[in-house]
């Protein structure tokens, strides 16, 4: 039977679509995970909630432990991993509530721990990146996404940022030149690490604003993520409750 765990990210690690809920603490060779896990259950399927950015968003992009928490969710069962994120727009047709089921991640962090493998005392350790996002709970989401009537893109690529700046506009360009579709400052190294551990992970990325390339447009605030966020958060939960129990 499947165990998913699930990465909220901001706003998205409501432990209450949990039935039968139970906080657990957990310690890795890694150091602490950024929250205790909410184990439960979703319509049969047992689930696992960890919030990225700490119960409080008490840690920043770079402070997040990436190695804890997959590591850990790993070591409470998890056989998939969903996780969720917002994210910028760096195209035109993804508007503001749009879904990405992204595909592909460019990484441009610069200060985080991105491997189990920091040494090859035990044997080498190069894992295969060309495909980081799980096809079939890609499917999985995009089509629930669908039947459920969001506006949703099948596919994408994004660009991960250090952060915790925005980007310049040059930076922005550079992006969109290079063929990224949205940006954020969390899935690299996440998707990375779960493919170390060979967890099948995919990723939804709901649009929160365009970055600052478009000229039309004001650059992206923290306060216009929040009102755009918030606005859409309750569909970000309801795909996953529905998406969750088809997943074998």
């Amino acid at each position: 039977m499947p165990v998913v765990g699930i990465i909220g990210g901001s706003g998205l690690d409501d432990p209450d679509i949990l039935k039968d809920a139970t906080s657990v603490d957990m310690d890795t060779p890694y150091g602490k995970p950024s929250s205790a896990l909410t184990h439960g259950r979703i319509e049969g399927t047992e689930a696992i909630i960890l919030a990225r950015h700490g119960k409080n968003h008490q840690y920043s992009p770079t402070q997040v432990n990436n190695r804890a928490n997959i590591h850990a969710l790993k070591e409470m069962g998890a056989t998939h991993i969903l996780a969720t994120t917002a994210c910028g727009s760096l195209r035109e047709e993804i508007d503001r509530g749009h879904f990405v089921i992204i595909d592909q991640f460019l990484d441009f962090t610069r200060f985080r721990s991105n491997t189990f493998f920091d040494s090859f005392e035990n044997g080498a350790g190069h894992t295969p990146m060309a495909e980081p996002f799980d096809a079939q709970l890609r499917t999985t989401l995009y089509q629930t996404s669908v039947d459920l009537g969001y506006p949703t893109h099948n596919g994408g690529t994004v660009v991960t940022i250090e952060g915790p700046r925005f980007s310049t506009k040059a930076e922005s360009h550079m992006f969109r030149a290079w063929g990224a579709d949205v940006i954020n400052m969390s899935i690299a190294p996440e998707a990375m690490l779960a493919n170390e551990a060979e967890v099948p992970y995919a990723a939804v990325a709901m649009s929160t604003d365009y970055d600052c390339w478009k000229e039309d447009e004001t650059p992206v605030s923290w306060e216009e993520i929040l009102t755009v966020f918030n606005q859409n958060a309750d569909s970000v939960k309801n795909l996953l409750l529905n998406a969750i129990p088809k997943i074998s």
